[in-house]
């Protein structure tokens, strides 16, 4: 396995800070020449699995989330999850618990009659699934716009403040607090496309991203900073968890007392060991995916951390493979 040193692993945060600055800007802020910025990007890219994406934030594409929790046959759980990575309207799918389990995001239209088909007609009709739930995603504390902490941990707060105003990086809208009544801003088709092209490389040129969406560049970089100033997306870097010091993954099934639901996940939003916490309905209320180094570091973050009393039920399910990350399918 490819081991990261210190600049690998700055060129990494970098990208989360601006998934969009110039090499030389990142060159420059790192200590290094623009020549070995890119050589250490192009490796990671080749060697590490590493993408730079940009996705929709929910508000803004108007579609719905669900985690949805397979149950499988051992011998056919990976051609399911395989099939569902392969989809566009699933993320983040995962296969746990034994390998009996597969756990995927899926993106659903608010209405319309194929709202929920994969849902309600096409998931129960796969051979090979003996169960199935969904809990409807409610509100997320951590993850999405938000990285893991073990990604973003090696620039100071000078270098990543240099990042964002040289590269002129706009200040997203904060949606985190918005009135639920308030549709906000909603994609148009133009914006679509320029996101799907985004989505396979967040650092296409703009004379790429116009050869992509049929516009002029001048067009695609003036939608493009109107997208991010709106906070109507957001970019994301995948790359290996195993490669950053991770051996143990595993999502977190937690059944919180209603009334300390957003203390305690706002708390837990807090907590380095955790990539994602959010909200959901169903028998368990919050989900979290956590990180750690080993399975000990893992029980002393269950048994130390997050043994609370409003946390009333913790089901622990290990991540044994992940087939598809926000938008990257892994096939290998």
């Amino acid at each position: 396995m490819l081991e990261l040193d210190a600049l690998d692993r700055s060129l990494i945060h970098a990208l989360q800070v601006d998934a969009r600055a110039p090499f030389t800007l990142i060159a420059e802020v790192l200590g290094s020449s623009t020549q070995t910025v890119v050589r250490r990007y192009r490796r990671l890219h080749a060697q590490a699995g590493l993408r730079v994406v940009a996705l929709p934030t929910p508000r803004s594409s108007g579609a719905n989330q669900w985690f949805v929790r397979l149950t499988a046959a051992t011998r056919s759980a990976h051609d399911i999850a395989l099939a569902l990575a392969r989809r566009p309207d699933t993320s983040w799918v995962r296969l746990t618990s034994g390998g009996t389990e597969i756990v995927a995001i899926i993106h659903t239209a608010p209405t319309g009659p194929d709202a929920h088909a994969l849902l309600l007609r096409d998931i129960p009709r796969t051979a090979g699934i003996t169960a199935v739930s969904a809990h409807y995603l409610l509100h997320t504390y951590l993850g999405g716009p938000t990285a893991w902490r073990g990604r973003v941990d090696v620039l100071d707060g000078g270098q990543q403040a240099r990042l964002r105003a040289g590269a002129g990086t706009p200040e997203a809208a904060d949606t985190s607090g918005a009135d639920p009544e308030d549709p906000g801003y909603l994609l148009t088709d133009a914006d679509r496309r320029l996101l799907s092209a985004l989505r396979e490389d967040a650092r296409r040129s703009y004379a790429e991203l116009a050869a992509a969406t049929g516009t002029s560049a001048s067009t695609a970089a003036r939608r493009l900073a109107e997208l991010r100033a709106r906070g109507a997306l957001f970019f994301d870097v995948d790359i290996e968890p195993a490669l950053l010091g991770v051996t143990v993954s595993a999502l977190l099934w937690m059944q919180v007392a209603p009334a300390r639901l957003d203390a305690v996940a706002t708390a837990l939003a807090g907590h380095r060991e955790l990539a994602v916490v959010a909200a959901t309905t169903g028998s368990t209320n919050l989900v979290a995916h956590a990180l750690c180094r080993d399975a000990e570091a893992l029980h002393h973050y269950l048994t130390r951390r997050v043994a609370w009393d409003a946390v009333t039920r913790i089901e622990t399910a290990p991540v044994l493979r992940t087939y598809k990350a926000a938008a990257t399918l892994r096939t290998g």
